[in-house]
């Protein structure tokens, strides 16, 4: 019985080991890719944040860019399949002036890392096909992306579908679907979209059932509570997250709902607040025609 217990194990199948081995070396190789990606990122961060103030064709920045582009291109050799790096490169070529500097290029690099899944690649080549290409019928090509975007819960992507639908632009009108978007945006910080969902909130458009369902307001509904009211809590809470993002209409907004001086009135769904500090949110019961 020793003897079976301090028997050696059989070793490992060599299919099992050149496995391992393979797997062992595509992880390395990743590893390295992103390390190279990290330091071309953080020279173009160096750039980003001095090239509003000098000239974009300053030699001191050509250093900076040339450093960056190299790093790109060798996570492109080390991990061919890395899409950041493609992505990034993409961007060089069409926003910097670095040497060597190719719109083509770019444009081919944009593509491939949106075709291999890149959320941030596919945003940008929505917006690029929308934008870039007045003469070119391509808004179904860029709706095309923008979708695959979305899928990923791309705030960029999640905003300006929610401005498609909501405009009804090459899509069917839906503003429920284009509140979904903007509040799915919203959560991830976008200030944008939390203006939009917030504005949207005030002319009485309930967020979607199933993104409230388990929250406070899907709660209330369920037991017939004053949705008006949580509906202006609601808009509160997005015009604060523009307001933490930096934006100054989210500022303005948090300031007109709050003024208590002037008795500031809202209206919702055809009902009139009358919000002051020291009367909270009131119902009117006077009603807008």
């Amino acid at each position: 019985m020793l003897r079976s217990l301090t028997r050696r194990a059989s070793p490992l199948p060599t299919s099992l080991l050149s496995h391992l081995t393979h797997q062992r070396g595509i992880h390395d190789r990743n590893k390295k890719a992103m390390e190279l990606v990290a330091k071309g990122w953080s020279a173009l961060q160096e750039v980003d944040r001095v090239i509003d103030y000098a000239d974009r064709n300053d030699t001191r920045l050509i250093p900076l860019l040339r450093g960056a582009k190299e790093n790109f291109e060798l996570a492109l050799e080390v991990d061919n399949m890395n899409t950041h790096a493609r992505y990034w490169l993409a961007r060089m070529h069409f926003k910097y002036h670095v040497p060597g500097a190719c719109k083509a290029i770019g444009a081919a690099l944009l593509i491939e890392a949106a075709n291999m899944g890149d959320a941030d690649a596919q945003y940008e080549l929505g917006c690029k096909l929308r934008v870039d290409n007045e003469h070119v019928q391509s808004d179904q090509q860029a709706f095309y992306y923008l979708e695959k975007a979305v899928d990923k819960l791309h705030p960029g992507a999640l905003y300006l579908l929610g401005a498609v639908y909501l405009a009804g632009d090459c899509v069917k009108k839906d503003v429920t679907s284009a509140m979904w978007c903007f509040h799915r945006a919203s959560e991830k910080g976008h200030a944008g979209a939390a203006i939009a969902c917030g504005s949207l909130l005030l002319k009485g458009v309930e967020i979607p059932e199933v993104v409230t369902r388990f929250s406070a307001t899907g709660k209330l509904r369920k037991k017939g509570g004053n949705i008006k009211q949580d509906l202006l809590k609601l808009a509160k809470e997005k015009f604060q997250i523009a307001a933490e993002a930096g934006n100054d209409l989210g500022f303005r907004w948090l300031k007109h709902l709050s003024d208590g001086e002037e008795g500031v009135q809202t209206k919702i769904n055809g009902m009139e607040f009358d919000r002051s500090e020291r009367h909270g949110l009131v119902p009117e019961e006077k009603s807008f025609i």
